[in-house]
């Protein structure tokens, strides 16, 4: 062994040297500062070494290599626009130097070769994929965009129109396509990738193949024919519907591409390095990066509750119609099998064709064959009663809610599947409450989906005061088998999400009575970055539902949640008007003349508001933001230091998975910390005669006064 390091080693056998990344102390290989100091130690011992005739870059684990270590990007970002430059730079270097050894490279690629790895595996002269391999950028996805020679060498391999589409996409690629674009030469069955990988090697060599033309195919400038600037402008578009004004990266990467392709490799390598740093350096990189590193914490610690699960081999769901179907088909779809009970046949029936739908909608799109759909529906039986129950070990209540109805379904359940965890799908009602009908209390928590299920990544797993460990974490490992993300969170009224959500909405019932236009209202919080503004939420939600769960709010926090007098959604329900559900809300909905959904206001809802206003107020777009979004910012304080959730990560995570919290901002404690807490405070104290909604909380004074974020 020529090299021995701890993320790779360098072997040579009969003339072809082999460098294998294969780090010791990780699942996964990862380019972080240690990895790259020992591939630059690795490549300068090659370089002294005689008779090389070509160069295998391997992978020793499940994946090739998965990118740069995202851990350090703080630090990294963190430095001066000169010394950010400085390492870049180097890397850059390191990556000139594998591409210009004096004989062929080929980079053999199995699983995943994503970011920093994807561009290591352009840096070499040839590529052999796996069949089932993916490569790619996500970069885009963290705020930033690939900054190690990646959108230079791929922009001259695979054309503008195929960079863009990749890095833009943030998605990785199959195999197939990237041998289509030009990326690749061979894809190869898994189990013959080495041997083949290395006959390729040997036959460019015993051929004496130029792979020197494979380099210039990377170095030799673009032209930007009248169809790649057709291509930069549709990207535009796109950029602009998809990403808004709100995500910076895709534009610098379309102006980086755009510039860079007419220019010689070398200049083109500084354009990339020079337009980073304002990007990587900006809150909206941050925040993204935050909350990746806030994913990756979430579903550490629902793998380490999920490792004191009971064995899950069969569940059911009480409650059949939108909700119990979507839970049935998310269960059944992801190799569960469940019950559907419920005590009306034609609710089994709607439950039955819910589930039906979402899978023939999978059929549609090529993702389901017709006997996998088939075989998922088998899986889900639907029944009247209560036979078999007692080989049940996961039972999700999602009756009504109605705490009397809910608490005598579970004194029934109970009696019919003694040995199985019981989970309520509550959105509200106390878990602790709940349990006081129920002879084992400690086998009993709650598991809030959130609607529709098969959409929703999160799922709140509520801890009541008397549920046990193995009841929580066989909640958590049954989730996560669905696809799900779980969050593990005390039990209060609204659990996590719709607590911190509910202030929001009172703020919105309180402009409106000081009459700001709904619609405007809208506009202004969906350009902040919420996919729908309140009045559309609301709509979507029901307002009969949002009226009940602001009941319990109101009633667990009567102080800071009241209200004065009936409120605006009170008086829509009152009027018939319960939002997307029967066509009138907030909005009137209809379909327009393409079959697509419309939404449209109605003179008789401004009329409604009107006659409720208390004032009419000048309130500026920034009051608006500001209004809105205080009362739901000091609530997820108030969640995190009540520790109705463990950590910052997990409170944010809540919303951005729950409530679609816009991702480029983080999470509302990010966003705090983002605006800095002492300016927040400040805005704070700027509307606290807005009552007691707007009022500083113990903690926020304490972390202003000691100038602690609640991230690092």
């Amino acid at each position: 062994m020529v090299f021995n390091g701890v993320s790779l080693q360098l072997t040579i056998d009969g003339g072809i040297a082999e460098l294998r990344f294969d780090r010791r102390d990780s699942p996964v290989n990862k380019l972080d500062h240690a990895t790259l100091h020992e591939l630059h130690e690795a490549l300068e011992q090659l370089q002294l070494e005689p008779g090389v005739r070509g160069l295998l870059i391997t992978s020793g684990k499940r994946d090739f290599i998965v990118g740069a270590d995202i851990t350090e990007f703080s630090a990294l970002f963190g430095l001066n626009d000169s010394d950010l430059k400085a390492s870049l730079c180097q890397t850059h270097a390191l990556f000139n130097q594998l591409e210009t050894l004096p004989y062929a490279t080929v980079a053999v690629v199995n699983g995943l070769a994503l970011g920093g790895g994807m561009e290591l595996a352009l840096a070499c002269d040839y590529r052999v994929l796996a069949e089932d391999a993916r490569v790619g950028f996500p970069e885009v996805n963290l705020g930033i965009y690939p900054g190690w020679g990646g959108t230079v060498r791929l922009s001259r391999l695979a054309g503008v129109g195929t960079s863009l589409e990749w890095i833009l996409s943030g998605r990785p690629q199959r195999a197939g396509a990237a041998l289509e674009a030009g990326i690749v030469h061979q894809v190869i069955p898994p189990s013959e990738l080495a041997p083949r990988a290395r006959a390729f090697l040997q036959q460019q060599i015993a051929a004496d193949t130029d792979f020197r033309s494979e380099r210039q195919r990377k170095w030799q400038s673009l032209t930007l024919d009248d169809h790649a600037q057709k291509q930069l402008f549709d990207a535009g578009k796109q950029i602009d519907r998809k990403y808004g004004a709100n995500y910076p990266a895709p534009h610098a990467v379309l102006k980086l591409i755009g510039g860079h392709a007419v220019l010689p490799f070398t200049q083109a390598l500084e354009c990339e390095v020079d337009a980073l740093p304002r990007i990587a350096k900006g809150p909206v990189a941050k925040c993204l990066i935050g909350l990746f590193l806030n994913d990756q914490l979430v579903k550490r610690k629902a793998k380490i509750a999920a490792a004191k699960a009971c064995p899950l081999a069969q569940t059911a769901v009480l409650g059949a119609g939108i909700m119990g179907g979507g839970i049935a088909y998310q269960s059944a779809s992801t190799g569960t099998p469940i019950l559907m009970k419920d005590i009306n046949e034609d609710a089994l029936d709607l439950g039955m064709r819910v589930a039906d739908k979402l899978l023939s909608q999978q059929v549609e799109r090529g993702r389901l064959s017709v006997s996998q759909r088939a075989a998922v529906l088998e899986a889900i039986v639907p029944t009247l009663d209560y036979d078999g129950f007692g080989e049940i070990d996961l039972v999700v209540e999602a009756v009504v809610e109605n705490p009397k109805i809910k608490a005598k379904v579970l004194a029934e359940v109970e009696q019919s599947a003694p040995n199985a965890v019981i989970a309520s799908n509550t959105s509200s009602i106390s878990i602790s409450h709940l349990a006081e009908s129920l002879q084992r209390p400690e086998n009993f928590c709650g598991m809030h989906f959130f609607n529709p299920v098969h959409a929703m990544p999160l799922v709140e797993v509520i801890r009541g005061e008397r549920s046990s460990e193995e009841a929580v974490a066989t909640t958590v490992a049954y989730a996560i088998s669905m696809g799900k993300t779980p969050i593990v969170v005390n039990d209060c009224p609204g659990f996590l999400v719709n607590r911190i959500l509910f202030p929001y909405f009172n703020a919105f019932n309180r402009l409106l009575k000081h009459g700001v236009d709904y619609q405007r209202i809208d506009r202004v919080m969906e350009s902040f970055g919420w996919p729908m503004g309140p009045a559309f939420l609301a709509d979507v939600v029901g307002l009969d539902t949002l009226v009940h769960a602001d009941a319990v709010m109101v009633d667990g926090f009567p102080e800071r949640m009241g209200h004065d007098g009936e409120t605006v959604a009170e008086a829509l329900v009152r009027n018939g008007r319960l939002g997307q559900k029967n066509g009138f809300g907030f909005y009137r909905y209809g379909v327009d003349s393409q079959g697509k959904r419309s939404k449209e206001a109605e003179n008789d809802v401004y009329d409604l508001i009107e006659s409720m206003s208390t004032a009419c107020l000048a309130v500026s777009d920034s009051e608006i933001v500001e209004r809105m979004m205080i009362p739901l910012c000091l609530e997820a304080v108030r969640c995190l230091d009540e520790g109705i959730a463990d950590s910052a990560a997990e409170v944010d995570m809540g919303l951005v998975l729950g409530l679609g919290f816009p991702r480029f901002r983080g999470g509302p404690l990010r966003y705090v910390d983002t605006l800095g807490v002492g300016v927040f405070c400040s805005l704070v104290e700027k509307h606290y005669a807005q009552g007691p909604l707007y009022s500083l909380t113990d903690g926020l004074v304490q972390r202003r006064t000691s100038q602690q974020t609640f991230f690092k």
